[in-house]
């Protein structure tokens, strides 16, 4: 079997994307344990990947140093002389970056675009089976004999950002609360965010029925989403009840936060990722995307719901700015009776 001493994968995004493919790292590692594996991302993803065991070396694209910034970034890798590139994202920026002389291997992560493309084109399924990005990401370096090993997401979190974090939940206080509940109301595309008055009710009814807290998660542009969510929360239920953390926590830190979570409730993104990794209970509530793209929870506990069936899904496979159909039943018809239920049945687990 081949002994490759150089690797470099690329992956510029998302969260998501990024926590999906610590598997791979570490079979990675396991399979080549004195090799030197480095990895490139986009410099505002990057703490995800810096403090990964698993890697001796980080490389952050700055996109706002446009193609000059990524010409610089491909002489740096190309004067490394890898042996192995391994390309899972397979986008223009990681096509540049690996068109370079010198590896012995470059593997591309299959897509699937075909099946992709008529799924939401034609509504034709021709996906064989429902398989996780994250064995998708392993799948090219099977010719190695590298297999999943079957332990699930993880995240390498340094000790001065647990104890950090730990100082600013101990402000909030904690101790009075019967459980904490996580929400992730927000999505960088509109169908598939959940309706923000049914991520309320779930949390006043959280904190009334169950005596529990509830954090709010989301990105820096949901902050007037978050910040209206947690009021409203604490208005009907008393003060101090609801803490959203939008623009005050860094990604690592949110995953840490989340630890605390007895359930985390999230829309089809990154942060609900993030909790998988954290190995919280999760709820799911998917819109306009679908399993068979590949991005569910990764964790046979977790609960996606989800409106089977519906002639118009998937209406594509990152989500859209609004309905095609203009009636958006595949988020309207996931009621709030459908989440508290399985946040019930989580936290009676938990007990």
């Amino acid at each position: 079997m081949d002994t490759i001493h150089k690797t470099l994968v690329i992956r510029f995004s998302s969260i998501g994307d990024l926590v999906l493919a610590s598997p791979l790292l570490r079979v990675l590692r396991a399979r080549f344990p004195d090799g030197q594996i480095d990895f490139v991302t986009r410099k505002e993803y990057a703490e995800l990947v810096r403090s990964n065991h698993n890697l001796n070396y980080t490389y952050e694209l700055d996109t706002s140093e446009g193609f000059d910034g990524l010409r610089a970034l491909k002489k740096r890798i190309k004067a490394e002389g890898y042996e192995l590139i391994l390309d899972i994202h397979d986008s223009l920026r990681s096509k540049y970056l690996r068109s370079i002389r010198g590896p012995r291997r470059i593997l591309v992560l299959n897509k699937r675009i075909l099946e992709r493309s008529l799924l939401v084109g034609m509504k034709k399924n021709i996906y064989k089976e429902i398989v996780s990005v994250v064995d998708r990401y392993i799948e090219p370096l099977s010719q190695f004999g590298v297999v999943n090993d079957g332990k699930g997401l993880e995240l390498h979190i340094p000790d001065e950002v647990l104890f950090g974090l730990s100082g600013k939940m101990a402000k909030l206080r904690l101790d009075r609360f019967e459980k904490i509940i996580g929400l992730c109301p927000g999505a960088r595309h509109n169908t598939k965010r959940w309706a923000t008055d049914r991520y309320a009710e779930i949390g006043v009814r959280c904190a009334s029925d169950m005596d529990a807290k509830v954090f709010i998660f989301g990105g820096p542009d949901e902050t007037e989403l978050c910040t209206a969510l947690a009021d409203r929360i604490n208005r009907e239920v008393g003060t101090e009840r609801a803490s959203h953390f939008c623009n005050q926590l860094s990604l690592l830190e949110t995953a840490a936060a989340m630890e605390y979570c007895d359930v985390v409730v999230s829309n089809d993104t990154g942060l609900m990722h993030l909790a998988t990794a954290m190995n919280r209970k999760v709820v799911a509530i998917f819109g306009s995307t679908v399993r068979e793209f590949g991005f569910f929870p990764y964790d046979e506990s977790a609960v996606v719901l989800e409106r089977a069936g519906l002639y118009c899904r998937p209406c594509s496979h990152i989500g859209r700015r609004e309905c095609p159909e203009k009636h958006f039943r595949c988020m309207l018809e996931i009621g709030v009776d459908d989440v508290y239920g399985r946040v019930r049945e989580f936290l009676q687990e938990v007990s």
